[in-house]
């Protein structure tokens, strides 16, 4: 099996990639390494990026797409290429096993009544099994507890084996530290005991769900039988892909134009604060609403641009990002054009000036350094708000491709199923749930990136 990548995917992969330079730059600088070790030695924090990393390691194991052959059950029937990443690999048994319609988390039976025929022909209204649950679960409460038992012991010691395995990581990379440690030096101390705990609660829950899939739908199904679970997991990359990959597009904007109008002034100033003064004078909704219905026009007159449906959908999301990027670069431009201009007055590039080094020389070595911090907070805070700025575009019908797996689809689906009798309440709850703890972590591990980088804040961290 080949693997294949979409636009979005190489996006992300690159952006991988490129954490892995600022993680290698970080460890080899030691005023940024303590400054990151500031930064984690809250346990909120720990405990938060953590919990960003296992998202984007679910994001990264969606982002690889292989050509698989099936055939289907019908005999001599032709094979058919379809496209899974390694996250379909592993949850393959629920792509397979979508029920008839409607079923609640943990159910055994469908939702809603069905008419059924008897052998005598009477007619009556029942609520028919699910295909896909085990049958004991139905009609003996004893074996489904003992099963739930069985499965969280499993749970229990997969949980524990990983964190033997990261302990003894751990205490390896503790022993070459502690080797190549100076005298008279006194690195901050991690709460390595919260981490462990998440690690723990996240390996548990997840290998806990994950056993549960086989037997049950533990987040219920949708209206065409889909298991809510797959599609709640499926929505991760969207939301890590529209939430990161928007900051890096709106990255090099910001800086070029707040940059140079902070440095240059004159008419390059006038001209950048005309640009983002109007930007900013057009709602961002309407704005964004206006260019993705173009966007949209645009694809639906050139279908012949896209060999599959996929591809199609994926260029959608990679012109959603572009938008939401092109459209979400003011605020930092006018943080970093006031922030240049107070640079620029500082007496040691005064002198540089005088020295005569150039304007690019001074940007590069005096200036930009003293903005990483703003960058770096700006980018970290805009991330939740990216994620629930799709949720709201998908929900109102302009955010992404509504066969790409999003929360924002997701909700706007539920909208109908909430309206409907009985409600059908566990969708808009999955959804919630997901995004509710990615947006969490990245708000919280946002406030201390911005509390140990920000120089103002003096009190003690």
């Amino acid at each position: 099996m080949m693997p294949s990548f979409y636009w979005t995917d190489i996006m992300l992969w690159a952006l991988f990639g490129l954490l892995l330079v600022a993680i290698k730059q970080i460890l080899a600088d030691k005023q940024k390494r303590q400054q990151w070790r500031q930064v984690f030695s809250s346990k909120t924090a720990m405990a938060a990026a953590i919990v960003l990393v296992v998202y984007f390691m679910v994001a990264l194991a969606d982002s690889i797409h292989f050509n698989v052959e099936t055939q289907s059950s019908a005999q001599n029937a032709a094979q058919t290429t379809i496209q899974m990443t390694p996250l379909d690999m592993v949850f393959s048994h629920l792509i397979v096993k979508t029920e008839r319609t409607y079923s609640a988390p943990f159910a055994s039976h469908e939702y809603s009544r069905s008419i059924v025929y008897d052998e005598q022909g009477q007619v009556s209204q029942q609520f028919l099994p699910l295909q896909h649950v085990a049958d004991y679960f139905s009609n003996d409460d004893k074996s489904a507890s003992w099963y739930l038992v069985k499965q969280a012991s499993w749970a229990f010691m997969a949980a524990v084996l990983l964190l033997f395995v990261f302990a003894s990581i751990h205490a390896y990379g503790k022993f070459v530290a502690f080797a190549q440690l100076h005298a008279g030096e006194h690195p901050i101390k991690l709460p390595w005991q919260t981490a462990y705990v998440t690690v723990f609660i996240l390996v548990f829950t997840a290998v806990f769900l994950y056993l549960l899939s086989f037997d049950y739908h533990v987040l219920g199904t949708s209206k065409v039988g889909d298991d809510v679970f797959y599609q709640s997991l499926k929505s991760v990359r969207t939301g890590i892909l529209i939430g990161a990959l928007t900051t890096v597009v709106m990255l090099p904007l910001a800086l070029v134009l707040g940059i140079s109008a902070g440095y240059f002034k004159g008419w390059i100033d006038d001209i950048i604060q005309y640009l983002y003064t109007t930007l900013n004078s057009i709602p961002g909704v309407l704005l964004i609403a206006a260019a993705v219905l173009v966007m949209q026009s645009i694809m639906a007159n050139n279908a012949d641009w896209f060999g599959s449906s996929e591809e199609r959908a994926d260029l959608r999301l990679l012109f959603l990002i572009l938008i939401l990027g092109i459209t979400s670069w003011t605020g930092l431009c006018r943080l970093l054009r006031a922030e240049t201009l107070k640079i620029s007055q500082i007496e040691y590039v005064t002198a540089a000036k005088a020295f005569g080094m150039g304007p690019f020389t001074i940007i590069r070595r005096h200036i930009m350094p003293n903005l990483m911090h703003l960058v770096l907070i700006a980018l970290v805070l805009d991330f939740s708000g990216l994620v629930l700025a799709e949720a709201v575009l998908s929900y109102v019908g302009v955010g992404v491709d509504p066969t790409t797996p999003s929360w924002g689809n997701m909700i706007n689906q539920a909208r109908l199923e909430m309206a409907r009798e009985p409600m059908v309440w566990w969708s808009l709850l999955s959804a919630f749930c997901f995004m509710f703890a990615l947006v969490l972590a990245a708000n919280l591990f946002a406030d201390r990136v911005q509390w140990v980088l920000n120089p103002r804040n003096n009190t003690e961290k």
